[in-house]
């Protein structure tokens, strides 16, 4: 049995505390699950067998099962069950792999996926002390981004930065420091110019209450000579900047699988069929190049190889570790990408998985490509990657 893909929906990704600023999670959540119902009126929501839901943090107003939650505020029956899944940036497209094993295993026809993320809203926490009432003080620890409340007993070299395990990455592979401006210039001009195209006007959908209708982090004006200008920010002499990284963003997406035999209740064909997946994991500071392997294992579990493949979705968490996987792939760089990424999109973590697969879906049907691979680094040393195929084009 397959799994396919029947709709696709996000929210305008907003940047940190801005737009989207005042919106909890559950409500982000619960605004994309109403609005991929919306788009499939002939499905009965209580007909959706299980809801995978993605998301990172989940240590404020997205703690307790903040897929649970979503629904619930979406009015989804109390019928539907639901989880949430965290595999940090790769949470959502963790979820889609999920959700499309449970419809090929039998266990659902039909399932609900997606996943959130509120980098603003992240609260400050404070670990328990090890005795009450202690003399000293207590620290407040951000729990926006990257590692928190580390064990004593991880070795230091896992525990960089985000930025530094990048910095070690652009040494590896010798990656100039233009060379990741002008891939960040890019993904704002590709940005910028599809949605003047209308690429992304029917997978964008508004959250109530507020006024962003575009993504807030897209920046036109871009070009390599300008992102030159700016400081590194993780080494005094390194390469990586706030022009050539993802910024710290909120939003949400939601993905409707199903099984062939669901398209009369969901009333719609399908987008495309999940045709492979994997999950490939290395040492934590190398995280950034963890896609490579993930996405040639989850091509030959498709039965295809690069040299089928028309389309391109990787997360860019980094212009450099973007530029590391791409150059590793025996593909046509201009492939990636060509709607713009997460540099000029934004990455909210828990929801980049799921704008991933739509994008990536979109982008076969208006290029009439069969095949597509969608992949995501993930901090701590993993990457995953998902193989569609364009049903018209079989």
């Amino acid at each position: 049995m397959s799994s396919f893909v029947y709709a696709a929906v996000r929210t305008p990704f907003g940047r940190f505390n801005g737009a989207l600023a005042g919106v909890r999670t559950d409500d982000l959540g619960a605004a994309v699950v109403s609005s991929v119902l919306g788009r499939t009126p002939d499905l009965d929501p209580a007909a959706i067998g299980d809801v995978v839901w993605g998301n990172a943090n989940g240590a404020g107003e997205d703690n307790r099962n903040v897929g649970r939650m979503a629904t619930l505020l979406a009015g989804v029956p109390v019928s539907v069950p639901a989880t949430t899944v965290n595999r940090l940036c790769g949470s959502s497209l963790d979820a889609v792999m999920v959700g499309s094993r449970t419809i090929e295993t039998g266990d659902a026809d039909i399932v609900l996926t997606g996943g959130v993320e509120s980098m603003t809203r992240a609260p400050w926490v404070l670990p328990k002390p090890d005795r009450a009432f202690p003399a000293g003080d207590v620290t407040a620890v951000s729990t926006t981004l990257g590692w928190r409340l580390v064990n004593p007993r991880m070795p230091k070299e896992w525990t960089v930065s985000l930025g530094e395990a990048n910095e070690q990455l652009q040494e590896r592979f010798g990656i100039s420091r233009e060379r990741q401006d002008e891939f960040a210039a890019r993904s704002h001009r590709l940005a910028h110019q599809a949605w003047e195209d209308g690429f992304y006007d029917d997978l964008v959908v508004p959250v109530e209450g507020t006024e962003l209708a575009r993504d807030e982090g897209i920046r036109p004006g871009s070009t390599t000579e300008s992102l030159g200008g700016l400081k590194a920010v993780f080494r005094k002499d390194g390469t990586i900047t706030a022009g050539n990284a993802s910024p710290l963003s909120d939003g949400a997406s939601a993905v409707l699988l199903g099984s062939e035999a669901a398209a009369d209740r969901i009333g719609t064909t399908p987008l495309a069929r999940v045709a492979g997946r994997a999950a490939y994991a290395l040492e934590p500071q190398a995280f950034g190049y963890a896609p490579v392997e993930a996405a040639n294992v989850a091509l030959a579990r498709a039965g295809i190889s690069w040299s089928d493949v028309g389309a391109v979705e990787l997360n860019e968490a980094f212009a450099v570790q973007s530029l590391a996987c791409v150059d590793a792939w025996p593909i046509d760089p201009e492939i990636v990408n060509q709607r713009g990424g997460a540099i000029a999109l934004g990455h909210p973590l828990g929801a980049s998985g799921g704008r991933l697969v739509g994008t990536l879906a979109k982008v076969l049907r208006e290029t009439g490509r069969r095949w597509g691979v969608a992949g995501i680094c993930i901090g701590v040393g993993q990457g995953l990657a998902v193989v569609l195929e364009n049903p018209e084009a079989s």
